[in-house]
């Protein structure tokens, strides 16, 4: 049991450095001093052919809507929420783990004090 202090306390700081890291990288992201990476991509634009007796109704609605939602909307306003709400979840899962890690470490240097 002579290692336990020494894991314990690697345990503690590589917990404590992936917390350190994750609010870094996330505070850079949110300020845009990096980029935030893309999980979701924007839907290309399709070019539609016409046909002999004219544009299909659908094809004219659809067109339509698209219009008037670019007017609400940004183009790309739907992705980058997404792609900021899965950063968002995968910088909580990564700041619960390290804490967890840390916790594990508190408890082997906890554990030898108390020997």
């Amino acid at each position: 049991m002579k290692y336990s202090p020494i894991v314990g306390w690697i345990l503690l700081l590589a917990g404590i450095g992936i917390i350190g890291w994750t609010l870094i990288n996330s505070y850079n992201i949110f300020t845009a001093k990096a980029v935030l990476p893309e999980f979701f991509e924007a839907p290309k634009e399709e070019v539609v052919t016409k046909k002999e007796g004219g544009q299909d109704i659908q094809v004219q609605m659809e067109q339509m809507i698209g219009e008037q939602l670019k007017g609400i909307l940004p183009v790309d306003f739907i992705t980058k929420l997404l792609n900021l709400v899965v950063r968002s979840i995968l910088a909580f899962i990564l700041i619960f783990g390290g804490s967890q890690i840390s916790g594990l470490g508190i408890k082997l240097i906890k554990n030898r004090v108390l020997q």
